[in-house]
């Protein structure tokens, strides 16, 4: 049994001492469920109907852990209706358009009013009771509205709740606590910091100021009648990834799991050895069982998706702790950032911003080569007898640079196709309308790994102000090389006389002449280690984003070392970068505080495209 197993169980008291209202588990009695699994299953459907409970029964009837005496975790939360709530959720889809998403996406909007607490199956009735005698404990005094406050810092942005009604909103949540404790023998932590509803949290600093803008729109003083909502969730998959079913999966091998659009999978990124590329372990929401799936079936799902809706006392209007909504709300995880009691005025807010912007790392695969469309012999097809160029096809570059050793050099240092410096191109605005701030460019000396920085940097509007940093030091690994000699690139001379704006100054951690043919792996990362090293100690503490343009090995060999990773196996590095796209990106972020650096989500959203066949118009017309 896993560590974090054996804390679930040792929060769990194993015997029932009682039973719930006989209009939902005698049904399930009658069909002759055992009385513990009967009030679990009405536990975990939110105790709706007893057909409900009785189709998650058979569902489960496989689970390994339907016998386990592990009871749901719940949490109150103060959540809004009606037009504020319609504005909240205009927000926040536009926010995670403009912004990408960030850890608010993860829940609905809401307030916490206590912290995740534990239930036995057999008393969530006393719960709902709790809730109704707290609520209507302070129905006279609760607020009619709720005056918030915008608040922003670096890495959070919400409302704050007015100190007068956050107290009223205290006590109607320290009676519940109490209540809890009396009716389902429950202890319950109310919340007692700064009450807030956050709006965007953990985001990118760059994003703030169109965080800031979004949130301008938005005017608490919308029409909203507030209910205090009662969720709970498997505290078995606190720490899980959840992933959402989009395609139908039937199993191929006894270990695999069936997939249906619409399922949940909890996945633990900690137990993936077992796995295949493109493959991971899950456990299904649906069943219970556990077993091998595609990910490319599924997306990422929201962290509140599987929380199940109890019930609802409104504030306004005549209380029913009984109604049910079909909604969605959310809470968070315990130790979830508490803003400062006194909001900062917007002056300090960019100033604070200036001062502690991180210094972030993204590294980018090149485009799309010409030879990966037309393959190794692609010189012949565009070259005459004399050496000259040629345009066979329009997804061939328009011209060739000059370079010293003639047209034949570029056999072993390709160019991008056409759709390569589209795709470039595509990247470079994406990150323009990011905001990003890119504050210095390094570049693998492969043609098109400097072309691709050349056509984003094009795009940012710096191609003339930037100068790209040609680092021999992230060339790919030699060994995928044709050939016995080292490759032979472009000059930075030659560069230049192309019109690309690289570096004559800037000084690489490895020499193009120290390429060495056929090296081995622990050389290449190391060679890429003391590379990546040395471009983020050039640049200035709190600089901004370094665009590092290379290969798709470089998106493993250049961000391991920063994260303090060791190198991956040979083997299942070359696995991994075989499925690495034309611009694939990898994002670090320097994490001061802790004194480490952090893989986190890109800028700008990934690019997938198909490939295109050839076409002659002759054989298809008058072909047989």
């Amino acid at each position: 049994m896993a560590a974090g197993e054996t804390q679930v169980y040792a929060k769990v008291n194993s015997k029932l001492k009682g039973r719930s209202a006989a209009s939902l588990l005698d049904p399930l009695l009658g069909m002759g469920f055992p009385v513990h699994t009967a009030l679990k299953a009405l536990a975990a459907t939110g105790r709706k109907t007893a057909e409900v409970a009785a189709d998650w029964l058979h569902c489960h009837c496989d689970d390994p852990s339907l016998d386990d005496p592990i009871p749901q975790e719940y949490a109150l939360f103060l959540c809004p209706t009606g037009p504020l709530l319609d504005k909240l959720q205009e927000f926040r889809r536009e926010s995670q358009r403009q912004c990408t998403r960030n850890r608010a996406h993860e829940v609905f909007p809401h307030v916490t009013l206590c912290d995740f607490f534990t239930c036995e199956d057999q008393k969530v009735e006393h719960l709902y009771e709790a809730l109704k005698r707290a609520g209507d404990k302070m129905l006279g005094s609760f607020p009619l509205t709720v005056p918030l406050a915008l608040h922003s810092s670096i890495s959070y942005l919400g409302f704050f709740v007015n100190e007068g009604s956050a107290d009223v909103i205290r006590e109607f949540a320290k009676a519940f606590a109490m209540e809890a404790a009396v009716l389902a023998d429950c202890s319950v932590k109310p919340c007692t910091k700064q009450l807030h509803l956050t709006l965007a949290h953990k985001f990118y600093p760059h994003h703030q100021r169109t965080l800031e803008q979004l949130a301008g729109a938005l005017h608490p003083g919308h029409s909203c009648q507030w209910i205090a909502a009662l969720y709970s969730r498997d505290m078995r998959f606190v720490h899980y990834q959840t992933l959402r079913v989009l395609f139908q999966y039937k199993p191929q091998n006894v270990d695999e799991l069936p997939l249906s659009p619409g399922d949940y999978i909890f996945v633990d990124p900690c137990q993936q050895q077992e796995a295949s590329e493109g493959w991971v372990i899950g456990i299904s929401r649906r069943t219970g069982c556990r077993g091998f799936l595609p990910k490319n079936y599924t997306d990422r799902a929201r962290e509140c998706d599987t929380w199940v809706k109890h019930r609802i006392y409104t504030f306004g209007q005549a209380a029913d702790p009984n109604s049910r909504e079909d909604g969605e709300a959310g809470s968070r995880r315990n130790g979830e950032l508490h803003p400062p009691q006194r909001p900062r005025s917007m002056g300090s807010i960019q100033a604070l911003q200036a001062a502690i912007v991180r210094r972030s790392l993204l590294v980018v695969r090149h485009g799309e080569r010409v030879d990966q469309v037309f393959g190794r012999a692609w010189l012949q097809q565009c070259s005459t007898p004399d050496g000259r160029y040629f345009r066979p096809d329009l997804n061939f570059p328009y011209s060739l640079p000059r370079r010293s050793n003639g047209i034949r050099g570029f056999e072993s240092d390709p160019p991008l196709s056409a759709c390569g410096i589209f795709q470039s191109r595509m990247a470079g605005e994406a990150l323009l309308g990011s905001g990003v701030p890119i504050t210095a460019v390094y570049s693998s000396p492969a043609l098109r790994c400097v072309q691709t920085a050349q056509h984003i940097l094009g795009e940012l509007k710096l191609e003339k102000k930037m100068k790209i940093r040609v680092e021999p030091g992230i060339f790919e690994w030699t060994k995928w090389e044709a050939g016995k000699t080292a490759p032979t690139l472009m000059t930075l001379e030659e560069l230049k006389e192309a019109s690309i704006n690289v570096s004559t100054e800037y000084r690489p951690a490895f020499p193009l002449a120290s390429l060495m043919p056929a090296e081995s792996y622990s050389e290449y990362v190391d060679r890429c280690a003391v590379s990546v090293r040395q471009m983020v100690s050039s640049c200035p503490q709190d600089a901004g984003v370094i665009l590092v343009v290379a290969h798709g090995s470089a998106l493993d060999s250049c961000t391991r070392p920063l994260l303090g990773l060791p190198p991956r196996d040979s083997a299942d590095f070359a696995q991994l970068v075989r499925k690495i796209p034309s611009l694939g990106m990898c994002f670090c972020e320097e994490n001061k505080e802790a004194g480490q650096w952090e893989l986190v989500a890109p800028p700008v959203k990934t690019l997938t495209h198909g490939s295109n066949s050839a076409f002659n118009w002759r054989n298809w017309i008058l072909g047989s």
